[in-house]
């Protein structure tokens, strides 16, 4: 999958992660495309390591429900470092 890809698939995955769980994590569309390609970088490291799933092609499921996973672990782990800075 090429860069493009990786920034398509993390935008989508962050989005999605940001619908799941609902709060006030912050950050608007760059923050939410970081933490999706964090976040699909993080469940395709953690779905290999486990699962054997890996991230190869864009229309796969398997790589679309890793990379929501990771970014929605992300995201929740972001909430909660992030909780004590805001008022």
């Amino acid at each position: 999958m090429g860069i493009i890809g990786w920034i398509v698939l993390g935008l989508i995955a962050g989005a999605i992660a940001k619908a799941i769980l609902p709060g006030r994590q912050g950050g608007g569309w760059l923050a939410t495309l970081l933490l999706g390609v964090v976040g699909a970088l993080v469940g395709g490291f953690v779905g290999g390591a486990i699962f054997g799933v890996e991230l190869e092609t864009f229309f796969s499921i398997e790589t679309w429900l890793v990379a929501i996973g990771g970014s929605v672990l992300v995201l929740f782990l972001y909430g909660l470092i992030t909780r004590g800075s805001r008022r």
